[in-house]
């Protein structure tokens, strides 16, 4: 049969095909002698990859990833931003006027009068207007109104539950997104068997010449009243924003917020919107040394939480006829349980602490050689990462930044020693990993506990859910887990805010004013950079665990509270001698200055 066209036509070679030259026998052998002995190198290698494991093998290659040049290249492990210094040439003349003894001493008055009004918050304040104990927030709203005029006359004001203060700056242009900076108002309560050992009383507010002394100074007051006294510092430069600042300052931080944040957070929903801010500013990371080097370390993100409450209930009767396990007992094993079962902790690089350990690495100049080899490696190499948790799960604040932890802080049972307790509690809490959930930690607790309720014939009940149901009167009693003070108090872990990317801009931002603000304070060369900016995560919560929803989240937790000018002396946060080195608080106020103009200045937020 004839053949069709289109066969032929694929029958037919390119010309180029036919024409082209033939290789000599020679060149072929070549060729061929070329690949065997290609093909002989490379089963060597592969033999050789195989007898060390192939990360034996490349160890020289890769050598010099850990030599002093790689260690100190930093842009490779972490990058920094550019240092923002603002435009406003009011930012010089305001930095110039910081540095004067008579501003020192208005900010030491400042200071110190706000830490004389004793704001303790409560974990069991009653609702404000009943419980007596709110109304020395009252008085340190008096002394805000009397201290900083220009902001009174010139921000609106808004009291939200009475003692939450919410303050709007209004700027030129609306089509700016606002930005939101909080602080809070309350301070944790002195301990009043306490007072005698402070070195001056804990309300005084004293100044010894170098520094502000009493509870307060370094949580929180310093931030509000650093941030009040930029603002009465920029009015009286006569600085008109373009871009609005809101600001939130909470009454009750220091007890989960519920008066203050979370109704402030519901009024700035109610008047802005969900998401309506830029980002918000809250206290958080500092400045402190690492390896040799000046970090800051702004948070950005925070552990969840949950107040783990433990109820137990046993027959009661007289003491002289004891049972074999009584209701403190059992309460007691179950207790000593969790201490046995800590929540395992591994190292992850999609953890905050990691990106930290990448910055400590890149620039740290005195970090121990396999310290720093294990945070580069592991980039790469599994058994590296766990090497890397060996050595630094050590150190138990270590474990606090990456895994769950828990600590029995409340117990009670008991009301006569010749009576059996019928009831006994103790509170566990738990502060939870930003690689969990709330939903994970209840399920371990519980499990952790179903095999002692049933060695102890107790029904058990968690968070509402029947785990085993022993019917009276064969149960001896009963085990109920559930939220420690009934008010719904646990937390998730907060949201990641971006470091890097078109979504890290209140970040870069945030990077470039501590920089300008950590080399202006100290006349530095304003372009170079003397502090290194790395992610960081706070241990505790902060009021901004009740804002999420007002901006798309971009929280970063940072007042530039210098850890460094402590020195000797330490800062007593939350326990006896809290103090505040002057030098400190005026780098703060500093810091928001440049902030506000960074921020007004900046259109890409």
């Amino acid at each position: 049969m004839p053949v069709s066209n289109q066969a032929e036509k694929a029958r037919i070679l390119p010309v180029s095909t036919l024409c082209s030259p033939v290789r000599p026998p020679t060149a072929r052998k070549k060729r061929v002698y070329h690949f065997i002995g290609l093909f002989l190198i490379a089963v060597v290698v592969v033999n050789h990859c195989q007898l060390t494991r192939f990360n034996s093998l490349i160890k020289n290659c890769k050598e010099f990833l850990f030599s002093n040049d790689y260690n100190h290249n930093n842009e490779k492990l972490c990058s920094q931003y550019d240092v923002l210094v603002p435009k406003n040439p009011l930012w010089k003349t305001v930095g110039e006027g910081i540095g004067t003894e008579e501003f020192k001493g208005r900010a030491v008055d400042w200071l110190a009068g706000a830490i004389q009004v004793p704001t303790e918050s409560y974990d069991n304040l009653g609702p404000i207007g009943e419980d007596p104990r709110w109304e020395t927030f009252k008085q340190f709203h008096e002394y805000l109104f009397k201290a900083f005029p220009l902001v009174h006359s010139t921000l609106s004001l808004t009291k939200v539950n009475t003692y939450g203060l919410l303050y709007e700056w209004k700027g030129t242009d609306p089509s700016l997104k606002p930005v939101l900076l909080a602080a809070h108002q309350d301070v944790v309560p002195v301990e009043p068997r306490t007072a005698a050992d402070w070195t001056y009383p804990p309300y005084s507010g004293h100044f010894d010449g170098t520094r502000i002394w009493g509870r307060g100074a370094s949580d929180d007051k310093s931030g509000l009243i650093g941030l009040m006294s930029a603002i009465e510092v920029l009015l009286e430069g006569d600085f008109k924003p373009e871009r609005t600042f809101v600001l939130a300052f909470g009454c009750d931080e220091e007890a989960s917020s519920r008066f203050g944040a979370q109704q402030l957070a519901k009024a700035m929903l109610g008047i802005y919107g969900r998401n309506a801010f830029a980002f918000i500013v809250d206290e958080g990371g500092d400045i402190s040394e690492h390896y040799g080097t000046v970090f800051a370390t702004p948070g950005v993100t925070e552990k969840g939480y949950l107040d783990l409450r433990i109820d137990v209930t046993s027959p009661g009767g007289h003491s002289s006829i004891p049972p074999k396990h009584t209701t403190i007992g059992i309460l007691s094993r179950l207790l000593v349980e969790f201490e046995n079962n800590p929540f395992p902790v591994e190292m992850s690089t999609d953890s905050v602490f990691y990106e930290t350990l990448q910055c400590y690495a890149g620039y740290g100049t005195t970090m121990p050689s396999d310290l720093r080899k294990a945070i580069v490696r592991s980039v790469y190499s599994k058994k590296a990462l766990k090497r890397l948790g060996d050595i630094l799960f050590e150190n138990p604040a270590n474990v606090a930044l990456v895994g769950t932890t828990q600590a029995i802080d409340l117990i009670q049972g008991g009301v006569k020693s010749n009576a059996l307790p019928e009831q006994a509690y103790a509170v566990v809490n738990h502060r939870i990993s930003t690689r969990s959930t709330v939903s994970e930690v209840i399920k371990h607790d519980t499990d952790m506990l179903k095999s002692l309720a049933s060695e102890f014939n107790l029904t058990f009940i968690s968070f509402g859910e029947t785990i085993s149901d022993v019917h009276a009167p064969s149960a001896y009693g009963s085990l109920v887990l559930s939220d420690a003070f009934m008010i719904n108090n646990s937390l998730a872990p907060a949201p990641i805010t971006p470091t890097f990317g078109h979504r890290a801009r209140p970040y870069e931002l945030l990077s470039g004013t501590i920089q300008a603000t950590y080399n202006s304070h100290r006349g530095l060369e304003l372009e170079s950079h003397h502090v290194v900016v790395a992610p960081g995560m706070p241990t505790g919560n902060t009021d901004t665990r009740r804002y999420w929803d007002l901006s798309d989240g971009q929280i970063l937790r940072y007042n530039h509270r210098n850890s460094l000018a402590f020195k000797d002396v330490a800062g007593g946060m939350h326990t006896v001698d809290e103090n505040l080195p002057v030098e400190a608080f005026l780098e703060m106020i500093w810091f928001f200055t440049t902030l506000i103009l960074n921020s007004d200045e900046s259109r890409n937020l």
